[in-house]
C-alpha cells in the first residue's frame, strides 16, 4: 500500500536522519490539497516555519502568496512544501547531505499525490529533484519532464521567493514564471 501524506508526514516530525533535526522546534512537512495537481517546493523552512510547523508562513511565504494570487493561483488548491523539512541553522542554505536525507521524504510526497506539475523554487528543490544546472538561470522559465522514481512529473523551475523580494528587477520575471505555470496548468490533464 502506498504512503498517505500523513503517514509520511508523521514520519518527518520524528526524523533524525541529519543533525537538523537536533535545533528543530518542529519539522515542517508541508501542507495542502492531497490531490494537488500542482505542487510547490522550496527550500527549507524558515524562523516562522519552524516555529509553526508550516511551509512558507514568513515573509518569503506571504510574498509568494501575494503573487500566487496575483497571477490567479490559490495556494489552497497546491501542496506546499521544501526540499529540507527542518531549518538550517542561521537559515543558511541546506548541505548536501541534508538535502539527500530528505529526498525520500519528498520522493514519497510527489508519489502519493501524483501532481500534474511541480513548481521549483530556487537551487535547493532542483538539487532534490537531481536536476542538472550549472546556474540557475541555465533552467530558470523552463519546463522538464522528469521521472521520479515510477512516477512521471513535470517541473517548472523558478526563483525562491526571497530572490525577487531582495531584487526588485527580478520580479517581473519571476510573476511571468508564475504565470506561465497558470497558463500551463489549464493545459496539463
Amino acid at each position: 500500500m502506498p504512503d498517505t501524506l500523513q503517514n509520511i508526514a508523521s514520519e518527518i516530525v520524528v526524523c533524525r536522519l541529519c543533525k537538523l533535526s537536533e535545533g528543530r522546534k518542529n519539522a515542517v512537512p508541508g501542507e495542502g490539497d492531497e490531490h494537488a495537481r500542482l505542487m510547490i517546493i522550496g527550500e527549507a523552512p524558515g524562523k516562522y516555519e519552524d516555529l509553526q510547523g508550516r511551509p512558507f508562513v514568513g515573509m518569503s511565504g506571504k510574498f509568494l502568496n501575494k503573487c500566487l494570487e496575483t497571477v490567479g493561483i490559490s495556494r489552497q488548491d497546491a501542496f506546499v512544501t521544501n526540499a529540507v523539512k527542518c531549518r538550517p541553522p542561521s537559515n543558511r542554505k541546506p548541505l548536501e547531505q541534508e538535502i539527500a536525507a530528505c529526498r525520500p521524504y519528498l520522493i514519497s510526497q510527489i508519489a502519493a499525490i501524483k501532481p500534474k506539475l511541480l513548481l521549483t523554487l530556487g537551487t535547493s528543490a532542483c538539487n532534490a529533484l537531481g536536476i542538472k544546472y550549472t546556474h540557475l538561470s541555465d533552467v530558470r522559465g523552463k519546463i522538464i519532464d522528469m521521472a521520479l522514481g515510477a512516477t512521471k512529473v513535470r517541473c517548472f523551475v523558478t526563483f525562491h521567493p526571497s530572490f525577487p523580494m531582495r531584487f526588485p528587477s527580478k520580479r517581473e520575471a519571476f510573476l511571468k514564471d508564475l504565470s506561465n505555470v497558470k497558463n500551463l496548468m489549464t493545459t496539463l490533464q
